[in-house]
């Protein structure tokens, strides 16, 4: 019998910049990606205080277009749409007919009738597969996995508007969150949009793979008298995590919905039914059996994902994310427990330890209000 062969893993335009910056990498999603440069503390930290800059090119992108393309996207997504106008960006997701996560996705409007689809990593091939069989009911809509055709830079800080300002023709300061504009970033074709997943104002930035190394050192070059560094995954998710946002594979997925996750403000409920609609209203007539927790330790440990919560001995949920975060200087994480028992303190089983935890408010870190000018 032959043995299978693992498949190689796939490697951004970015690749060789990283190993020359002496990144550690790491295996993702089928992907070689930089988990750290310098260290997860001191990244974590610039991204806090000045600015960090992320290769999220290993990222799916589906562009869905045709005359039929909104009405397929208002069913397969669960947010409304209605509420999208070209230019502006959308936090999403994917629903089973069982109300429960196949993804979670930005979506870009381009055009009234034609979307870009920003997927997670793992899930590109299902999602292009999952929104192609269901758009074949439409008749004028398509979905294509453009993945290939951009890389996608993220620059992330309160530094990140000046930095990446002076690379730029767009009046970035007319950009408001969640919204993205077309132009050029060091004379190089770019979409640059104002989102991210770290709990600080940013950019992301859509550019031709081919041109991704001159824009991944422009930024670099333009930030570094304010201390702009290159950021790997490790950090990446400790930020998220202090800011509290659920990370697909480990705080939402298959087994849990919307509401169980604490974002039930996502869910159009007004507009006609979407995949996962019939479900959910049940789920939230019903009331949901369990429900997403932030938790920080009350002695000294580290909560993994995986790692049991108890009360009084008994198994009441699991963590889904922990760790400690560099810049609140605090052990927190993220956990389900039982919707039907009020629970304020519990305990955490690690390496054979019971470490007690207390539930708090999410998120974890909120960046400071900017002074109006």
């Amino acid at each position: 019998m032959e043995r299978a062969v693992d498949a190689p893993l796939k490697r951004t335009p970015l690749f060789t910049r990283h190993r020359a910056a002496a990144a550690r990498m790491t295996a993702f999603a089928g992907w070689e990606l930089p988990v750290v440069y310098s260290g997860i503390s001191a990244e974590h930290l610039a991204v806090r205080t000045r600015a960090g800059l992320f290769d999220l090119s290993h990222l799916g992108k589906i562009e869905i277009a045709g005359g039929d393309s909104f009405d397929a996207m208002q069913q397969l997504t669960c947010t409304d749409l209605s509420l999208l106008r070209p230019g502006r960006v959308q936090y999403s997701a994917l629903l089973t007919s069982g109300g429960t996560f196949l993804d979670d996705v930005l979506i870009f409007a381009l055009a009234a009738r034609h979307f870009l689809v920003v997927v997670n990593a793992a899930n590109i091939e299902r999602d292009h597969a999952w929104i192609s069989e269901r758009l074949s009911a439409f008749g004028d809509a398509v979905a294509v996995n453009v993945s290939a055709r951009y890389a996608l830079l993220a620059l992330q800080g309160p530094a990140s508007d000046e930095v990446l300002q002076t690379l730029t023709g767009i009046e970035l300061g007319g950009l408001k969150p969640r919204s993205f504009s077309h132009g050029e970033v060091a004379a190089v074709r770019a979409t640059v949009s104002r989102t991210g997943y770290t709990g600080e104002d940013g950019f992301e930035l859509l550019v031709p793979p081919q041109s991704a190394d001159r824009v991944w050192q422009a930024i670099l070059d333009a930030g570094r008298s304010v201390g702009v560094v290159p950021v790997g995954l490790g950090a990446r998710n400790t930020l998220r995590l202090e800011a509290a946002l659920r990370c697909y594979g480990h705080d939402i997925d298959e087994e849990t919905t919307p509401l169980e996750a604490g974002m039930e403000w996502m869910v159009g409920w007004a507009k006609d039914g979407f995949s996962g609609k019939t479900a959910l209203i049940r789920q939230r007539s019903e009331g949901v059996q369990k429900k997403l927790v932030a938790f920080e330790m009350m002695e000294p440990g580290i909560a993994r994902a995986g790692h049991r919560m108890l009360v009084d001995g008994a198994v009441m949920g699991t963590v889904t994310s922990g760790t400690r975060t560099p810049f609140l200087k605090k052990a927190i994480g993220m956990g389900y427990v039982s919707a039907a028992r009020a629970v304020t303190t519990f305990e955490i089983a690690i390496r054979r330890r019971l470490v007690r935890a207390r539930v708090v408010p999410m998120p974890f870190y909120r960046r400071p209000a900017q002074p109006r000018s």
